[in-house]
C-alpha cells in the first residue's frame, strides 16, 4: 500500500537543521515555474540550506533575470552533474508539476530517488502517491502564491528573521509567476489573497514595470515578425464551435529563428476576437507535436486536454501532445472539437 502524501506543514521542523536540497521545476519553464524556484531557493538558502535548482530542459532567455546570482542545472544539457547534485539531496521540491512525466527525459530518474520529496502545485489531478509531503491546491492562481503561503506560514523557528523572510530578489520572484499566472490579473485566478499578497510584494520594493519589461519587453524583432506571420497565415476561426486554432509547422519556427519561449502568450491573443471560447495552438516541434489551449467560462480544457491529447493542466488553460504529424494532429483536434458539444452550444457574445 502507497503511503498517503503527508500536508507539507508537517515539514518545517525538517527545515531546522541545514541540509541539501534540490528544487525542480517542470520542462520549458514558465515564470512561475521558475519565480517559484528561486524564491523558495533564496529562502532556503536563508535558513543556512545547500540549494539545487534543476530545470529539465532549457528555458527562455528573459527569464534569466530571476536567477540573482543562483546557478540552474539545464537536465537535458548537463545529466551527470546534476544526478550527481540531485543524489545528495535529503529532500527535493517538485514544483509547478504535479506528475513526473512534465519533467520529460528526467522522469524515471526522479522516480528513482529514494530521498524525501515535496509537492508545491496548483494543477489538477496530483501523482500524490509519488510524494512524501506536499499541497496541491487548484483554487490558487500559481505555485509562487503557493510559494509565498508557505514562507509565510513557516514557523518563527524557521525564519531566519521573522520580518524580513521574504527579501526583495524574493519578492520579484513571485510577483513575476502570479503576475504571468494570472494574465496580468485578469483571469478568475486573480483572488482576494492574490491582492493582499501583490500589496505585500509592493511593499517590500517590487516595480511592477521593472517586472513588466523583463517578461514582456525583452524579445527580438524576429519574434513579432513571426507572430505576424501566424495570426495572418496559420489561424482558422471556427465560428460555429466558438473556437480559434493555430497551426504552426515547423518549417515556420526554422524560418523566424524561434527559440525557446517566443511562443509564449501568442495562444492568448485569439481571446480577443468577439464570442470565441477556446483557442488551441498545436507547434511542430519536431520531436513532437505540443498543444496548448485557453479557455472561457464554462469549457472545461483540462479534461479536453486529457481526453484527446494526453496533457492536461488547469479548467482554462491545459497542453498537450502528440507523436502524429501536425497534419494528423489538426485532423485530430478538429474531430475532438466537433465532439465536445459545449462549444457548440455556447452562444455568441
Amino acid at each position: 500500500m502507497q503511503p498517503i502524501m503527508q500536508d507539507v506543514n508537517l515539514l518545517y521542523p525538517h527545515l531546522n537543521t541545514p541540509n541539501s536540497i534540490g528544487i525542480i521545476m517542470h520542462q520549458k519553464p514558465d515564470a512561475d515555474a521558475m519565480g517559484s524556484s528561486m524564491a523558495l531557493c533564496m529562502y532556503l538558502q536563508a535558513l543556512g540550506h545547500t540549494v539545487t535548482v534543476i530545470s529539465p530542459t532549457n528555458w527562455p532567455n528573459y527569464l534569466n533575470w530571476l536567477q540573482y546570482g543562483n546557478k540552474v542545472y539545464d537536465y537535458e544539457a548537463n545529466k551527470k552533474s546534476t544526478e550527481e547534485a540531485l543524489n545528495s539531496c535529503a529532500i527535493i521540491f517538485c514544483l509547478d508539476f504535479n506528475h513526473f512525466g512534465r519533467t520529460k527525459r528526467m522522469a524515471d530518474y526522479l522516480a528513482s530517488l529514494k530521498c524525501t520529496k515535496v509537492l508545491i502545485d496548483h494543477h489538477q489531478e496530483p501523482q500524490v502517491e509519488a510524494f512524501t509531503y506536499g499541497i496541491s491546491n487548484t483554487a490558487k492562481s500559481s505555485t509562487c502564491e503557493m510559494v509565498y503561503d508557505f514562507i509565510s506560514n513557516a514557523p518563527t523557528a524557521n525564519k531566519l528573521v521573522e520580518a524580513n523572510a521574504i527579501t526583495l530578489p524574493i519578492a520579484y520572484c513571485l510577483y513575476s509567476g502570479v503576475m504571468t499566472d494570472t494574465g496580468s490579473f485578469r483571469f478568475g485566478s486573480t483572488t482576494a489573497s492574490v491582492h493582499t499578497m501583490v500589496a505585500n510584494l509592493l511593499t517590500i520594493g517590487v516595480v511592477p514595470n521593472t517586472v513588466h519589461e523583463n517578461l514582456f519587453d525583452n524579445f527580438l524583432e524576429n519574434r513579432l515578425r513571426f507572430m505576424g506571420h501566424v495570426l495572418t497565415n496559420r489561424m482558422e476561426v471556427y465560428y460555429e464551435y466558438n473556437t480559434v486554432l493555430i497551426s504552426i509547422p515547423n518549417k515556420d519556427l526554422v524560418k523566424y529563428n524561434i527559440s525557446t519561449g517566443d511562443t509564449e502568450g501568442l495562444v492568448n491573443l485569439p481571446q480577443s476576437i468577439k464570442g470565441i471560447k477556446m483557442v488551441a495552438i498545436i507547434i511542430d516541434r519536431h520531436e513532437e507535436i505540443k498543444l496548448s489551449f485557453r479557455s472561457k467560462g464554462s469549457i472545461d480544457v483540462n479534461t479536453f486536454a486529457r481526453k484527446y491529447f494526453n496533457g492536461g493542466g488547469h479548467y482554462n488553460a491545459s497542453g498537450g501532445s502528440s507523436k502524429k504529424t501536425l497534419q494528423e494532429t489538426v485532423k485530430d483536434f478538429v474531430v475532438a472539437m466537433e465532439e465536445t458539444k459545449e462549444l457548440a452550444n455556447v452562444q455568441m457574445c
